[in-house]
């Protein structure tokens, strides 16, 4: 079995337009990214996530591990508390976890999604 590896993330070239999220709110943002690994029935996934600014509506259907290497947003559960996000912050989204992401400054994460 090979080791996936991801050198210099932040320096990526040729990345794929993974389209806009599902459920936009407000503006209009875009997603790319690269795709490291995915397992049998998806499960695990991982790799390197871009998002342009925006609001849009955020439902964790799967436990999701970040490590946010550049950017600013913040989370808010659907209770009214929230998490503020910057350059390189890490954060745990629980499966289950509802509310909304906004988006101020272009996001650029790697991910591990179980």
């Amino acid at each position: 079995m090979k080791i996936a590896v991801l050198r210099n993330p932040l320096e990526q070239a040729g990345l794929t337009d993974w389209g806009a999220p599902d459920k936009m709110l407000e503006g209009d943002s875009h997603t790319q990214g690269v795709l490291l690994h995915k397992g049998e029935g998806g499960r695990p996934e991982c790799g390197y996530w871009e998002c342009t600014p925006g609001l849009w509506r955020c439902e964790v259907t799967r436990d999701e591990f970040c490590h946010f290497l550049e950017g600013e947003a913040r989370y808010e559960h659907d209770n009214g508390e929230f998490t503020d996000i910057g350059p390189d912050t890490a954060a745990f989204f629980p499966a289950g976890w509802c509310g909304n992401c906004r988006v101020t400054k272009t996001l650029k994460k790697v991910y591990m999604i179980r």
